[in-house]
């Protein structure tokens, strides 16, 4: 072997050496450096984590009376993973499932079925949670059924039966409250995004509306965790680590079941009253507010729905219902989310603005049948001229040419179509002193803001709609090419970012494109009657442990104060007693034994209803009481329901009489709901089998 040989043996058992050096490096790094990291991943791949979920919170009202508790069910579950396995992804399952559980088969498969698995349009009672979490079909099976499908696995592959804790409503006095307190459901990919730090487990139930989803980090409580691991088939060989669920913790409302009972009882009966005088009457909304606090004591909003339903399962009629416009919509919270004409209670605004402008309020003026304003006549309530009278009679027999005759002449002396670089706007700026654009601020979901249209509102309302006005003709439908509406997009696409003379004598009767949230004017009318202070709206008074330990309480806050003077609030709250004692809701109180304050209104109501007929008036009634000590203020709407005093009217005395004690038109003594004349203050002991407080003998 020569040299050069020689060498390239050398070089070669170098480099086998080298090799044989850093793989015995590596497996020395594996097996001991990195051995506990390697060994912990191994152990995640073959660990599966079993949640048993918290018991979650009750919500209970002022007195400890539980709005929403748990109960004991069974439920019947498929297991999707399962199913998809199987030659007709379940089809055979799904269809004596149902025939079992005297269901349908289409219900069955579309709750079976994820949201993103179907088209959009067709989700309707589909499945928000995970594919890998077992989907319950029924919470609420029959003991003998759930025995049959498990005893029949082979007939039922990926059918389960297992106890769990339902979300329950008890409904104590036939109260719903739905609107109020929300309801709960599965954990979705969505909810997960949107976790802000919280860890959610796929098996987990969650708020999803109302007090439910407000206060959900405190109702839920933490689940416990069983870690266990696996081998290859599943099979458990040890468990890793087990921690117990922590109870949820209590909600403590202002609500009262009783006034909230009340409430709804007042307001759906207020709605047939609507259909019996010949209205369409679909909806409307009821609340019940402490002025002193902001706290509210009663919300009810029609039509409305059963939260129990999510828990028993929805089926795909319901859920198309819950949005179906032919059903008024029973998921929108019209008390928050509805926004509607205020007509003739926004009349108090105009009473602000007519004393900033300098108007003397008590003296005399003409309330003629109409006001000509440009080339047309607007029309006095009936058209009927009533001749003079000063304010206060004004705003109690609702005369409306007063309040055209003074936006025209205001309306003009700030320059009209060209308005002034100062213009006083005093209406708007009325409006503006009831912080009317801000919310209430309610600690419920999705409150929807009022809407001022002044100045600024036109103009971004004409930049999003002057290319439809402008060539209306071409945009428009046959049926919207009436002679009114097309001189109507004539004049829009002209000076539609202005505010003209119809608009700003609209404004002063509450007609026109301002919309208000019935909250909003029951913090306006709250205001007006203690003073001048805005308060922010609250459902929520405490967060409670198990034990009783207080967590947390909510206080509202002042969101400002009315700024107009003294004397203008003292001068609106007389003549809103008027209203009572000699003008347009002199009749629905006739006779009652506590003195109330409040106003009518008949708000007329541009469009079509789903079945092609012209749309009723809205009807108001907004109030508060008594009259020289005020407590309370009660506002209720009724949507298409006519006239103020008639519908609504007569639904707020019916509320006004369970919060003090009236039968007919007498106090029974002991009967009021709150004897001392305020809501409690102290918080309850709770407990699940707490019933409605019994008003004292």
């Amino acid at each position: 072997m020569n040299n050069r040989s020689r060498l390239a043996l050398l070089v070669v058992q170098i480099l086998i050496v080298s090799l044989m050096a850093a793989l015995f490096g590596r497996l020395f790094y594996l097996q001991v450096a990195a051995g506990p990291k390697y060994k912990d991943a191994a152990l995640s791949i073959q660990s599966r984590d079993v949640v048993a979920p918290a018991t979650r919170g009750l919500i209970v009202d002022g007195y400890g009376v539980p709005l929403a508790m748990n109960k004991a069910g069974l439920a019947i579950t498929i297991d999707r993973i399962a199913i998809d396995k199987l030659e007709d992804q379940g089809a055979d399952v799904m269809k004596r499932l149902a025939k079992l559980l005297n269901l349908k088969y289409k219900d069955i498969y579309q709750n079976t079925r994820l949201c993103g698995e179907l088209p959009k349009g067709q989700k309707a009672g589909c499945w928000q949670g995970s594919r890998y979490q077992p989907i319950p079909i029924t919470k609420s099976a029959d003991p003998d059924i759930a025995l049959q499908i498990v005893e029949r696995s082979d007939s039922f592959p990926g059918v389960d039966a297992q106890p769990v804790a339902i979300r329950n409503y008890p409904s104590y006095l036939d109260v719903n409250a739905a609107h109020v307190l929300g309801y709960v459901g599965p954990l979705t990919e969505t909810d997960l995004l949107k976790g802000n730090g919280k860890q959610y487990f796929r098996s987990e139930t969650i708020g999803k509306s109302g007090l439910e989803i407000q206060y959900d980090s405190f109702l839920r409580g933490e689940p416990g965790i069983r870690t266990v691991i696996v081998d290859r088939k599943e099979s458990i060989t040890r468990e890793s680590q087990n921690t117990k669920p922590v109870a949820g913790d209590h909600l403590v409302t202002s609500l009262d079941v009783r006034l909230q009972a009340s409430a709804e009882k007042a307001l759906k009966d207020a709605v047939l009253r609507g259909r019996a005088s010949g209205y369409t009457s679909d909806s409307g909304a009821a609340v019940v507010m402490d002025i002193k606090t902001g706290r509210i004591l009663a919300l009810a909003s029609y039509p409305t729905y059963d939260p129990n339903a999510w828990e028993k399962g929805l089926t795909v009629q319901q859920a198309e219902d819950l949005f179906s416009e032919k059903k008024s919509v029973p998921a929108l919270n019209r008390a928050l989310q509805g926004l509607f004409a205020p007509a003739s209670t926004f009349k108090t605004v105009s009473v602000v603005a007519a004393a900033a402008a300098g108007y003397d309020l008590n003296a005399n003026y003409k309330c003629p049948s109409q006001v000509q304003v440009g080339t047309r006549a607007f029309q006095n309530f009936d058209s009927k001229n009533q001749g003079t009278m000063n304010m206060k009679k004004a705003i109690a027999v609702s005369c409306d040419t007063i309040w055209y005759q003074i936006a025209f002449d205001e309306w003009l002396r700030d320059g009209g179509l060209r308005p002034k670089s100062s213009a006083n706007d005093y209406f708007f700026e009325a409006a503006k002193a009831f912080n009317i654009t801000q919310k209430v601020g309610i600690d419920l979901p999705s409150e929807s803001s009022s809407r001022l249209a002044d100045r600024t509102y036109k103009k971004s309302w004409y930049q999003q709609n002057k290319d439809f006005y402008c060539n209306y003709k071409e945009r428009a439908t046959k049926a919207q090419q009436t002679p009114f509406l097309l001189q109507l997009a004539a004049e829009n696409c002209v000076d539609g970012d202005k505010i003209r003379a119809g608009d700003a004598v609209n404004f002063s009767i509450g007609q026109g494109d301002t919309v208000v949230t019935p909250l909003k004017l029951t913090q306006m009318y709250a205001a007006i009657a203690n003073g001048g202070t805005i308060w922010q709206m609250m459902v929520a008074k405490a967060i409670v442990k198990t034990d009783g330990t207080v967590v947390k309480t909510f206080t509202p806050k002042k969101l400002g104060t009315v700024k107009t003077a003294p004397s203008t609030l003292s001068f609106l709250r007389s003549s809103l007693r008027e209203v009572v004692i000699s003008g347009t809701g002199a009749g629905v109180f006739s006779g009652f034994p506590i003195e109330i304050s409040g106003k009518t209104g008949t708000g007329q109501v541009f469009g079509r209803n789903p079945n092609g007929s012209l749309k009723d008036d809205t009807s108001w009634f907004a109030s508060f009481a008594p009259s020289k000590n005020p407590r309370y203020a009660v506002v209720m709407m009724v949507g298409q329901g006519g006239f103020g005093a008639s519908t609504s009217g007569v639904g707020v005395r019916q509320i006004y009489s369970t919060l003090f004690g009236v039968v007919g038109n007498k106090v029974v003594p002991g009967a009021a709901l709150f004897p001392e004349g305020k809501p409690p203050t102290q918080l309850p002991k709770i407990s699940p089998a707490t019933k409605p407080k019994e008003a004292s003998k």
